[in-house]
């Protein structure tokens, strides 16, 4: 009886040890899985507009744009830094949009969401006046970003970054949507990993943020890779986007704003 018995438990343990393996297998593959959507959710920003309609205000993180960090020597976070002349509570303030003589359209400041509504807005009430779109913010929105950069494309307008602006983080989106995309050889225009920039101090607010980043974080990178390749830009400009810390800014020299055919013309200084 009892030969039987380890007869039928050595014949059994293959198929112990298989599904034993097969646990543990798909064990690392889950924590491989999840590890990937918390790193790519790290470099990815939240669009809280959405959040919005089913959270209370009171536990939705603060936004916050992130100024340029200095990055004196250059080296592997791009060339240093550009000279920026716009005051910090300028480009900290909400986007304001104003329309100048000569048909440009100036968006100056965080990208907050809400923006891209009333860029929408202004658009429409004197779009037939607007030729150039002139950037000078440190991001925000990413989602704001890419439904102001689908509009211009969609109105076939021109953008422009001229020396001393900032066109940072998600602002190289609405950038490369230009028709035409101008700028000044010293101009500031960086890329750096975006981020909720402040999550409070509730755990459920981080645990909230962190599932909607999650979902969203695949998604987001592919529309932005595919609203670049739309407008005729190498998708290989985000990923110096990728692979720049938060604090710091990837600022794109001359060659590379050539080579990545995100300028097509050249302002004189």
């Amino acid at each position: 009886m009892k030969t039987e018995a380890n007869a039928r438990l050595r014949s059994s343990s293959p198929g112990i040890i298989a599904r034993l393996a097969a646990i543990e297998d798909g064990a690392i593959i889950r924590v491989a899985f999840f590890a990937l959507l918390i790193g790519t959710a790290s470099v990815l920003y939240v669009d809280f507009r959405e959040m919005a309609l089913t959270t209370p205000p009171d536990v939705l993180p603060t936004l916050e744009p992130i100024l340029p960090p200095a990055n004196p020597d250059g080296g592997e976070t791009g060339q240093p830094m550009p000279s920026i002349t716009t005051a910090p509570d300028v480009l900290e303030s909400p986007l304001a949009i104003t329309l100048a003589p000569g048909g440009e359209l100036f968006l100056t400041g965080t990208i907050d969401p809400g923006a891209a509504q009333r860029f929408a807005d202004e658009i429409a009430a004197r779009g037939e006046y607007v030729k150039t779109v002139v950037l000078d913010s440190p991001g925000g929105s990413v989602m704001d970003a890419l439904e102001i950069g689908a509009l211009i494309q969609e109105k076939a307008l021109a953008t422009k970054v001229v020396a001393g602006n900032l066109c940072a983080s998600s602002c190289p989106i609405i950038f490369a949507s230009g028709a035409e995309r101008i700028a000044s050889p010293d101009a500031a225009i960086g890329v750096h990993q975006i981020y909720a920039a402040s999550l409070g101090e509730g755990a459920a607010d981080a645990v909230a943020v962190a599932g909607v980043a999650m979902a969203d974080a695949q998604s987001t990178t592919a529309k932005i890779t595919r609203h670049l390749i739309k407008s005729g830009i190498d998708p290989e400009m985000w990923l110096h986007a990728l692979d720049t810390p938060p604090d710091r800014l990837y600022y794109f020299s001359e060659e590379e704003l050539r080579g990545l055919k995100l300028v097509t013309q050249f302002l004189e200084n």
